[in-house]
């Protein structure tokens, strides 16, 4: 059985007056505004972007967590950073790349066994098998 979660937006107008909301079904956002000036020019709300990034950074945490539990490892903290690189190209626009940061705080692991573990939670998180964009990852072990 598929669990299935969904987010809905409203818009209306043209693309660059226009204006719309983004809501989630747990209500964790609602009627949330975005819009080219969100998008585009830096103004207050939000956009595509920073949620397909908060997204990404949750799902690599808990992934991370949970390969480290396999392990027998219960981290202090997981703080994820996810940047999401949005380019023009052939005429209009794509996400071309995902920069993951992660600080970890986790004493007691060797660097060579939290290497390969957090190199698996890159790959194995459900977000990064989704996206298609290139998905880098950048980490700080603090143990």
């Amino acid at each position: 059985m598929a669990i299935k979660k969904y987010g809905q937006a409203h818009w209306e107008g043209d693309i660059k007056q226009g204006k719309g909301t983004i809501s989630t079904e747990s209500g964790a956002l609602k009627d949330q505004p975005y819009g080219f000036n969100t998008r585009f020019e830096g103004k207050a709300g939000s956009n595509p972007e920073e949620l397909i990034g908060a997204a990404h950074a949750a799902c690599f945490s808990m992934a991370l967590s949970l390969m480290l539990g396999e392990e027998g490892f219960t981290p202090e903290g997981i703080d994820t950073k996810a940047t999401v690189s949005l380019d023009k190209v052939d005429g209009g626009f794509a996400i071309s790349a995902i920069a993951l940061e992660s600080h970890v705080k986790l004493p007691g692991i060797s660097e060579e066994k939290f290497d390969s573990i957090i190199k698996k939670a890159k790959e194995g998180c459900p977000v990064s098998k989704l996206l298609k964009a290139e998905i880098t990852l950048k980490y700080e072990l603090d143990n």
